[in-house]
């Protein structure tokens, strides 16, 4: 794997049809400067709209990875996103002159061989690379799907599929080394689908690109004449369409002997791109598809939310059972004595949820007055936790919270369950709502040895601290 940043040399463009619109597009890559990342820019729209190539903008997976920002889109991305990947490159600007890039043969050769024709350049900057300390797990047990990502000094991956279709079989492949093996071995492996398949997604209205030079079709129910003859006129084939003795249709050769499995793993590889930062792991997959792949994104991005947070502001020794301890908490926070009710970060999920503790001591100044000779912490206090809690949240936004404060706006559903008492440890787990740029809504619960204190939901103006 290459340690320096890359782009490409110069412009370089190719033409085609959408899959799925079936509109006819040009694709152009361009070059980035360091840190840019990846982004897809709709020149045909005013304003020729930016869409970051990152897992907060993926907004449907239906038959493919789909970016969005508004009400602009991109659909299909999988196989210029593989491309990429596999390629190394890290900072790019992709100019589409429709919602679709060109199909090509539904494989990210196309795309490779234009970006080799470009020519990758190194940049004056290293990676930031992504390196897994602790095994990662995504399951969907009713679909079959069992993801694990475990420590590695290099990006690997090994995929297994088994469709029961004698056509497929039980296939597995490993990708090992991307310098050395994704050229050649994995960018030229094209999409698969079943028949019935194809059945559904005419009937979607989709795959109006599509045609048998762009796509495996494997059979799995009978080929009658109408089917055939409804192919023909949908996909606008002139030459035969026959079952062939393959299990595939017309016979279509392979270019590799386990070319769908290694097609699953290209798009994982698309699919990963969008954590936005290179991985160094290996990733073991089963019967994934986009859906599991961008879930695995989400989480795998989480922990590197988590690490940058972690090195930026962890001031202690670095301990599994928490994320910030109360050193760091002091430097991000603007609250002090005696106002500032959070003692240690457990744990953040991106941004939208976190797990904090408050300790509750008899030395809380609001004990003297509440009540004296029945200590009992105001309903108030313990919603001013959850709420700072629910702040510390803007950590993962890009404006970030050091210069940001949060006034609150309005508390609804606020109900107090328990009394909380000097020793008790309130653990307060506070999830995002709705996120504006100004406006932040929160629902937090409160519990003290597994049972509810406290809940409500909270929404708060966000402003400068200097305004």
């Amino acid at each position: 794997m290459t340690d320096m940043q890359r782009t490409i040399k110069k412009p370089v463009s190719l033409s085609g049809i959408g899959l799925h619109t079936g509109g006819q597009a040009t694709i152009i890559f361009k070059p980035a400067p360091i840190n840019h990342g990846v982004t897809f820019i709709r020149t045909d729209l005013e304003n020729c709209p930016e869409i970051p190539a990152d897992i907060d903008h993926v907004v449907d997976l239906k038959r493919g990875t789909t970016l969005g920002m508004g009400n602009v889109k991109v659909h299909t991305v999988e196989h210029v996103l593989a491309a990429i990947a596999g390629l190394q490159i890290d900072n790019m600007k992709i100019e589409l002159s429709n919602s679709e890039p060109p199909a090509g043969d539904g494989s990210a050769w196309p795309y490779v061989q234009a970006l080799l024709e470009a020519g990758i350049a190194e940049q004056d900057a290293h990676k930031n690379f992504l390196e897994i300390e602790h095994p990662i797990a995504y399951t969907e047990k009713e679909r079959g799907v069992d993801i694990v990502v475990v420590p590695s000094d290099r990006m690997r991956i090994t995929f297994m599929v088994d469709y029961k279709n004698p056509a497929l079989g039980t296939q597995y492949t490993s990708l090992v080394d991307l310098d050395e093996e994704f050229v050649e071995e994995f960018s030229k492996a094209r999409t698969f689908c079943f028949l019935t398949e194809v059945e559904s997604l005419l009937d979607a209205g989709l795959i109006k690109g599509g045609g048998l030079e762009s796509a495996i079709v494997i059979i799995d129910e009978e080929l009658s004449k109408e089917k055939i003859q409804r192919l023909r006129n949908t996909l606008k084939v002139d030459t035969p369409i026959f079952a062939g003795k393959t299990g595939i249709l017309n016979d279509t050769p392979l270019r590799y002997y386990n070319e769908p499995v290694r097609h699953k793993a290209l798009d994982l590889l698309g699919d990963l791109f969008l954590i936005g930062v290179p991985l160094k792991a290996h990733i073991l997959a089963a019967r994934s598809g986009h859906a599991a792949n961008v879930a695995l994104a989400r989480k795998i991005r989480s922990v590197y939310q988590k690490q940058m947070i972690s090195s930026k502001y962890r001031t202690g020794k670095p301990s599994g059972d928490f994320l910030l301890d109360i050193n760091a908490i002091l430097k991000i926070m603007p609250h002090r004595y005696p106002f500032l009710m959070i003692d240690r970060i457990l744990d953040m999920e991106g941004s939208n949820k976190i797990i904090a503790i408050k300790n509750v001591t008899v030395n809380e100044p609001f004990f003297q007055g509440h009540f004296p000779g029945k200590p009992v912490m105001p309903g108030v206090m313990i919603i001013e936790a959850m709420a700072q809690a629910g702040g510390l949240l803007l950590l993962n936004t890009p404006e970030g919270l050091e210069n940001k404060l949060a006034y609150f706006m309005g508390m609804d559903e606020v109900k107090f369950r328990k009394p909380v008492v000097p020793g008790d440890q309130i653990r307060m787990e506070v999830e995002i709502l709705n996120l504006k740029p100004s406006v932040i809504k929160m629902t937090g619960k409160s519990y003290v040895d597994g049972k509810l204190v406290a809940e409500g939901i909270f929404t708060a103006v966000i402003v400068d601290r200097n305004s």
